[in-house]
């Protein structure tokens, strides 16, 4: 059994009318950032958000009648979950979605609110894949898997299909891999029409299912797990078939650290002006991560889903303020006196910075009887703004410190 490229021309006419076909847009911004010629794909502008509709639709219009009636049931973090429950909805197929104990609580509410039934059960997605084979027996329902299946592939092959039709001479496809799936279709599709192009698999560090299959090693062995920000591809054993399908037209596979998806999800909305998961956002890492292999290529990101925790996107953003030396914490220790916190805020404030936060401590054993410690949150334009503002407290009698 393989995947062929007849099978994603095929899918494209099935999924035609029913999906959006998001656009492919040229970033110059993220070009000059990451010194490669960026071409972004929207797939978070899809209804639930994520390229997971592709396949799931693409499987659901395959289906007899009397198996859509029984019903589906499929295990996901996420984004697979919503795009079968929202199109499982339009064709009249009861489903069901397993997800594990880890999934943003946006992603479990979005499922429910398309209208499936939704079990939370396990703490890794492996947990949850085997909770729902258990169900799909006892209730005779039919497995939809998020990746291992043929036809789930070919639904998303089509995102590389769309790509090359707007970008012919793009030369390198950044792609995540989390069950292989994506990887598996868009590879297959991008190969056929490009020969030359290079494919490269994203994995995150935390989860090398991908490249320790590669080496031999144990998956679940090599994949301790940990909470990493692209739960979406947070999969510690890769689908056999769709391994078998990505192996041969995969070029490299890199490991990504979770600072460069933070830093790829602030990128996305604060120069482009929308929302990406983690995993969604991994094409983007890999290029802050790694830009000898990307520079001055065509390359083509898929923004894979967007479906964050509006608390986790905050924290992402907030932190990565902190990283910039926007937003940082300075610690004055002087003379408990009338007139000392006034005096080192006007100095502040005369630099053009803002004060977020104030911590008052008269206690710490650490600062005289008669002193008094200040924390102060400011916010400014960048690191030399701060060494700035830092300077003039300094020359003013009010030394600070970064903590």
């Amino acid at each position: 059994m393989t995947l062929a490229f007849e099978d994603i021309l095929a899918a494209r006419d099935r999924l035609q009318g029913h999906i959006e076909r998001t656009p492919c847009r040229h970033s110059r911004t993220l070009s000059e950032i990451t010194g490669a010629e960026v071409w972004v794909k929207f797939e978070n502008l899809q209804f639930t958000a994520a390229y997971k509709e592709r396949g799931a639709l693409n499987k659901l219009l395959q289906m007899g009648e009397n198996v859509r009636k029984r019903g589906v049931i499929a295990a996901s973090a996420g984004n697979h979950s919503q795009g079968l429950a929202y199109h499982g909805s339009r064709l009249g197929v009861p489903v069901t979605i397993v997800m594990p104990k880890s999934t943003p609580f946006v992603k479990v509410q979005q499922t429910r609110a398309f209208g499936a039934e939704v079990v939370i059960d396990g703490e890794t997605y492996d947990e949850a894949s085997g909770h729902a084979m258990k169900l799909c027996e006892d209730r005779e329902l039919t497995f939809v898997h998020p990746f291992n299946d043929l036809e789930v592939m070919a639904g998303q092959g089509t995102v590389a299909l769309e790509m090359l039709e707007e970008v012919p001479d793009l030369e390198i496809l950044p792609i995540p891999i989390g069950g292989g799936g994506l990887i598996a279709g868009m590879a297959t599709a991008a190969k056929h029409v490009k020969p030359d192009i290079k494919v490269i698999g994203l994995e995150p560090a935390m989860y090398p299912s991908f490249t320790a299959r590669m080496r031999g090693v144990s998956t679940k062995a090599a994949s301790g797990g940990g909470a990493t920000i692209a739960e979406g591809i947070a999969v510690k054993a890769v689908g056999d078939l769709s391994y078998a399908v990505a192996r041969p037209l995969v070029d490299e596979v890199v490991l990504i650290e979770e600072p460069f998806f933070e830093r790829a999800i602030a990128l996305y909305c604060n120069v482009e002006k929308t929302v990406a998961e983690g995993a969604g956002a991994a094409a983007l890492a890999a290029l802050l991560a790694f830009p000898e292999k990307f520079r001055g290529k065509k390359c083509g990101l898929v923004i894979t889903g967007g479906n964050i925790d509006t608390r986790l996107l905050a924290s992402v953003l907030t932190r990565e303020l902190v990283r910039e030396q926007r937003l940082v914490s300075l610690r004055i220790i002087g003379d408990d006196r009338p007139g000392l916190l006034a005096n080192v805020s006007a100095v502040i404030g005369q630099m053009g910075a803002n004060i977020i936060e104030v911590a008052h401590n008269r206690l710490a054993l650490d600062v005289p009887a008669k002193g008094a410690e200040f924390d102060i949150m400011i916010e400014t334009r960048d690191a030399q703004h701060t060494q700035e503002i830092m300077d003039a407290l300094r020359e003013r009698g009010y030394p600070p410190r970064a903590v």
